[in-house]
C-alpha cells in the first residue's frame, strides 16, 4: 500500500533513509559522507521546503520512502530509499509510478550521485533521460540546497510527460 506520510513520522524516514543510504558508503566523495547519512533535523528541514514522502507498506510496515517536491513549476523526485532487506522487489518501482502519476507538472527531474549506476539505470528503466555535465550543473544550483562537491558529482534525469 502506498500512502502519504504524516510529516510526525520523521523517525521512520531517519531509519529508512539511513539504512539505505549505506550502498553509498566509499561509493560517493569521502566529504559528502556522514553518520548518519541524513540526520533528522535535515528530513524535518526538507519537509519545510515542500517535500511530500510517501511510503511503501508491507503487512502494515513501512518498508520504503519517497519524496515529491513542487517547485518552480517542476516536480522534483527526492530521497528514494527501499530499505536493504526489501530492496530488488520492485517496491521503489511503484512508488516511482505512483509519485509520478500524482505530479502536476510535465517535468520531472531527479538527482542522484553520478557513482550510482543502479538508481541512473533504475530512472532510465522509467523513462527518465540522462541530462548534460552543465544542464545537471544548472538544474541542480537552481531547484537542489546541495554542497558544490555534490553539485560536481551528481547527475540529473529528466521525464517529460505529455498533456493531461
Amino acid at each position: 500500500m502506498i500512502r502519504k506520510l504524516d510529516n510526525t513520522e520523521l523517525q521512520t524516514i531517519f531509519d529508512i533513509v539511513n539504512d539505505a543510504a549505506e550502498v553509498y558508503r566509499g561509493k560517493i566523495p569521502f566529504d559528502c559522507w556522514r553518520e548518519p547519512y541524513m540526520s533528522k533535523e535535515e528530513i524535518a528541514k526538507e519537509i519545510r521546503t515542500g517535500i511530500q514522502f510517501y511510503c511503501y507498506t508491507e503487512k502494515n510496515v513501512i518498508v520504503a520512502v519517497m519524496g515529491i517536491q513542487l517547485i518552480g513549476g517542476i516536480t522534483l523526485i527526492r530521497h528514494a530509499y527501499t530499505l536493504t532487506s526489501h530492496q530488488r522487489k520492485g517496491i521503489g518501482e511503484k512508488l516511482l509510478k505512483h509519485l509520478i502519476n500524482i505530479a502536476q507538472t510535465q517535468r520531472i527531474l531527479v538527482g542522484t550521485w553520478e557513482t550510482s549506476t543502479w538508481a541512473i539505470n533504475f530512472y532510465q528503466k522509467h523513462h527518465f533521460l540522462l541530462l548534460s555535465r552543465e544542464e545537471t550543473k544548472g538544474l541542480l544550483k537552481k531547484y537542489w540546497d546541495i554542497p558544490e562537491l555534490q553539485v560536481e558529482t551528481s547527475v540529473v534525469l529528466e521525464q517529460k510527460r505529455c498533456s493531461k
